[in-house]
């Protein structure tokens, strides 16, 4: 018997139900490892990962059960480094360290990999271990859910039958797509009027990726598309959401400034948008600012308190922003900012960037090391 649902089932699946499909299951297996429970990495060589900073004896006890196999804890060559007290790993994206289980059993695994924390007793036990095959994937989706890059991973063996323990499975592939796929598949759920003090004639447009909490905002002020309809470059801003400077109006950065000044600089133009990302810390989350923020009261710079905590310098992904951007109808414009790298990033998503306008706020007295961090170290145009 045929019938409307037989035929629905019939249809075939097009390669953006793939990508959605696909990038719910990273959504969710992100989740689980926020809450500490293990998610199975499939691939050639499957892995049983358990994110070290939500771990506790008690899943570490599983992850052995379960495995049969010794772990060994995934951290960036830097942070394994310096918990082994040796000279910088070769310069790889990840490097292993094998824990003894005397450690695991003691719940030393959330302290090792964060540097803000004391660190246990009993380091001496720690020893380099070969990097196995899906490393990188696992990490990347510890940075995923913003943890700490820190991943438990052992080899499971090719029968592991997933469904008997209830675990979620990702595949490594679909992690190390995700970024593209993120972008690919981000959607306008919603519109409307927000006058706002220093630009009465603006809207909010919410954009968000299949399966996501992460929201991304578009401020638009006045008729940026009547513009480019007309042959202009419309102004637009592209802005990290950050909550202590946004929201709390914190010295330690400049982003209040320039969010408000944006703003108020685009009103004067007439017209453009600024593309409030959700993307805080420069892409590693707000729990990993503030330890980074830990860092930089013991002297090390923005930069290198990222790096200690085992991200990149800058993890932010500007393809999300030139997808708000075409779905708006824009595709030339003129970049209000002061990073190349934002000139490069929108370029690169098929962006025309007719031109750069300057957008520097001078320092106010807490935050001069940082505005000088940005200018030698990341080569922010502040001059």
């Amino acid at each position: 018997m045929t019938g409307s649902l037989g035929s629905a089932e019939l249809q075939p699946v097009t390669e953006e139900v793939r990508a959605a499909h696909a990038l719910r299951r990273v959504h969710r297996a992100a989740s689980e490892l926020r809450r500490g429970v293990p998610v199975i990495l499939s691939a050639p060589s499957p892995l049983l990962l358990l994110g070290a900073e939500t771990a506790s004896p008690a899943t570490v006890a599983e992850v052995g059960a379960l495995t049969q196999a010794s772990p060994v804890l995934l951290l960036s060559p830097a942070r394994a480094a310096a918990i082994l007290r040796a000279p910088m790993l070769p310069e790889t994206e990840v490097a292993a360290v094998a824990v003894a289980p005397s450690l695991l059993a003691a719940g030393a695994l959330q302290k090792l990999p964060d540097p803000t924390l004391r660190q246990p007793a009993g380091r001496d036990e720690l020893r380099p271990a070969p990097v196995p095959p899906e490393a990188i994937a696992a990490f990347r989706l510890a940075k995923i859910a913003q943890m700490l890059p820190a991943v438990l991973a052992a080899p499971l063996p090719s029968d592991y039958g997933a469904a008997a323990h209830d675990l979620v499975e990702v595949s490594a592939e679909d992690v190390l797509a995700y970024p593209e796929r993120e972008a690919a598949c981000l959607k306008l759920i919603t519109s409307v009027e927000v006058p706002l003090t220093d630009a009465p004639d603006s809207r909010v447009v919410a954009f968000r990726a299949d399966g996501s909490a992460i929201e991304h905002l578009a401020i638009v002020i006045g008729r940026p598309e009547e513009a480019s309809a007309a042959g202009q470059a419309p102004l637009v801003r592209i802005h990290s959401e950050c909550f202590t400077g946004d929201l709390l109006g914190s010295m330690r950065c400049d982003c209040g400034p320039q969010l408000r000044g944006a703003i108020s600089r685009i009103a004067e133009d007439g017209a453009g948008v600024v593309l409030y990302l959700g993307q805080e810390g420069r892409g590693i989350g707000l729990v990993n600012k503030l330890r980074a923020y830990r860092l930089q009261d013991q002297g090390l710079d923005t930069m290198d308190a990222n790096r200690a905590l085992g991200w990149g310098a800058d993890e932010r992904s500007f393809m999300i922003g030139g997808t708000m951007l075409r779905a708006m109808g824009l595709t030339r414009v003129r970049l209000l900012t002061n990073n190349p790298d934002k000139i490069a990033g929108l370029a690169a998503c098929g962006i025309e960037v007719v031109g750069r306008e300057a957008h520097r706020f001078e320092p106010n007295g807490v935050n001069d090391d940082y505005l000088a961090t940005k200018a030698a170290r990341f080569g922010h145009m502040l001059d």
